[in-house]
Formats: C-alpha cells, structure tokens, sequence
C-alpha cells in the first residue's frame, strides 16, 4: 500500500483538475482497501475514494482528507459469469469479453473508468446499461464494518443512478459480478437506433461482437469520448449533464417552450421512461439554448465535437469549468425552464 502527503490529484482524473489530498493512498488489494477506509472511519478522517477519475471534480483546493485510489486488479470468467475487481479498467475488461465471445456489455466500449464505478452510476451508452448484466457487487459497507454482497434487485438501480450512489458515504464497491451470454459470437440485440444504422442493420438485430464494439469505440470516438492525451475535447468527464426525465405536465410546459422558441413546428426529442415520464436530450437542449460545439473563449469549453461534454482546454482551473457549467445551466433553464443536473460527482464544490 503506497502513501502519499501533499499528493497532486488532478492527474488521477480525466479532466486532468483539481487541487491536492492531504494524503493519497493506493491499494492493490481487496484488504488494503478495507483497511485504508476502516483507518479514514475510525480516526474521523474524511475519504474520498478514486477509481479512474472518470467521473470526478475535484474542487482547486483539493482534498482535505484521504484519497484512496483503488488499484486492484483481477478478471475472471466462470463460465458466463465474469467477475472483475473494482480497479480493472473498464474499457480494457469490455475488450476481454468480446475477445471471450460473450454478450452483454460489448457497447459500454470506450467508456473511461473502473469497473467499480459501474455500479455506482448505472453506467450506460448505446443502448445498454450495466444493470442488465450485473448479479451481484460486493462491497466494504462502512456503516456495518463488514464486507456485504449485494443482489442486482439491493442495489436499486434506475437512470444513472443505485443505491451506491443515493448513500455515498455508506459503500466501497470491491468487486463486480455479471451474467453474460453466449450468443454464438453474437451481440445482444442493438437497442441504440445510431448504432444500428452504423451497422447497417435493425434495431433488435445481432451482430458479431467485434463489430459492435469497434462500432461504438469509432462513434465515442467521433464525439470526443475515448481518452486521448493528445486531443483536448477528452479532457473531460464524457457527458457532463443526464438527460432530464419529465412528469407529463411538466414536458407539455417544456414542449411549448420549444414552440414558442423555435416554432410552432418544433418537437424536442422525447423517449419514454416510466408511466407518466419522458426523458428528452440534454445535447439538445444545450445546443438548442445557444451553446453550440466549441462555445466558449476561455480555458474551459464545450467539446468541439459534442454539446454534452465540458472540456479543459489544458490550462483551466475547476473554477474555470463551473462558470462555464453554471452558464450552461442558466442558459438553458432561461430557454426552456429545464433544469439540468451535472453527472460528474463534484468534490469540494458544487455548481
């Protein structure tokens, strides 16, 4: 287990911001995570836990406290079910099912992060989500002071969201359990219309593993959504706002809204979500606000290839990026009496 004092945090997250922890902790191990967070809980010492800082904003004055980076590693398959540690990089585990012929998750390809921070957002794209494949998540529960194993139905999963992540304080995700399937080298069916017509097929089809994957890995890509070190619109967090999801009433204010802003013609996009809910599109609403691919002057700026993400431009500040977000909000409640809602989780600030 390394530790260290005065540790720079910003290199351990994608939007390459923020200040530094008062002490950094790295653990290989399941028991080096366990002990990190007992120490933090029983001397009253404030945790932060990092995976592949994917999903973080960590404020300019960093961490008071200590920053447990989880670097376990472990991947393996039991027939159709796979088990990976919270510290596999996910994009590299999704790679390593496809390779192994199994179905479930080949279109969360690309996705920046851990395998352990899957659970906590319901991580998601192109039509799938990881709660339809994930068993079980075993997880250190601080409240309890004991390791606990979680079932898909315990973990409350809905739209970007779990149990993990309505009690944030309470769980420290271990390792991950899916059921995959065997579909003789197939994908599970496309549910993604832009994925489908990227293959030249229906929704509802399969296709072969290899071609999904490298399907939505060229189409993150075109949208700025696969790390590069050398391209500034992945400095980022990926889709930095949720789709908003809303009650009948309030879409038919919405909805008339956008007529009165863009014409009586005009239909915002809308895809159902439950019995009197509608989730439309965030990228829309942005764009539609005036905050178009590229907006901005400064240090922070919206992604030249896609409206949903924020990016540092390499010399930003976190301040940098919240005044830009907090714009963005503004603009769009202004437009559209939506309010959005930020899908990084932020450390130190808030919007």
């Amino acid at each position: 287990m390394q530790v260290l004092h005065d540790a720079p945090l910003a290199p351990l997250t994608t939007f390459r911001l923020g200040g530094p922890a008062t002490r950094l902790v790295t653990a290989g191990t399941d028991a080096e995570v366990i002990a990190a967070v007992r120490e933090a809980d029983d001397s009253g010492t404030p945790l932060l836990v990092i995976g592949g800082g994917s999903n973080l904003v960590i404020g300019d004055k960093g961490f008071d406290g200590t920053a447990l980076r989880i670097a376990t590693r472990g991947f393996e398959l039991r027939g159709n079910t796979l088990e990976l540690a919270a510290g596999e990089v996910w994009s590299d585990a999704v790679a390593r099912t496809v390779e192994a012929g199994l179905a479930g998750i080949e279109c969360l390809a690309g996705i920046p992060g851990s395998a352990g921070a899957t659970p906590i957002q319901n991580v998601g794209a192109y039509g799938q989500e990881v709660s339809s494949t994930i068993s079980e998540v075993i997880a250190y529960d601080r409240r309890a002071g004991r390791t606990v194993t979680l079932t898909n139905e315990e973990c409350a999963f809905s739209y970007r969201h779990s149990r993990f992540k309505a009690d944030p304080d309470r769980y420290v995700v271990l390792r991950v359990r899916f059921e995959l399937e065997d579909a003789d080298g197939l994908s599970a069916p496309l549910k993604y219309a832009e994925t489908a017509r990227a293959l030249g097929v229906a929704t509802g089809d399969r296709v072969p593993l290899a071609d999904a994957r490298e399907t939505v890995l060229r189409l993150r890509a075109g949208k700025g959504m696969v790390l590069d070190a050398e391209d500034h619109d992945t400095w980022s967090a990926g889709s930095f706002f949720t789709n908003p999801i809303l009650t009948d009433e309030q879409f038919a204010a919405f909805r008339a809204r956008v007529r009165e802003r863009l014409g009586e013609g005009a239909e915002p996009p809308a895809y159902p979500a439950g019995e009197g809910r509608t989730k439309t599109s965030a990228a829309w609403l942005i764009d539609k606000a005036g905050f178009t691919k590229g907006y901005g002057t400064g240090p922070a700026r919206i992604s030249t290839k896609h409206t949903l993400a924020l990016t540092n431009r390499g010399e930003a500040t976190t301040e940098d990026l919240l005044a830009l977000a907090r714009e963005v909000v503004d603009g769009v409640r202004a437009a559209f009496g939506v309010t959005l809602v930020n899908e990084p989780v932020t450390v130190g600030v808030s919007l």
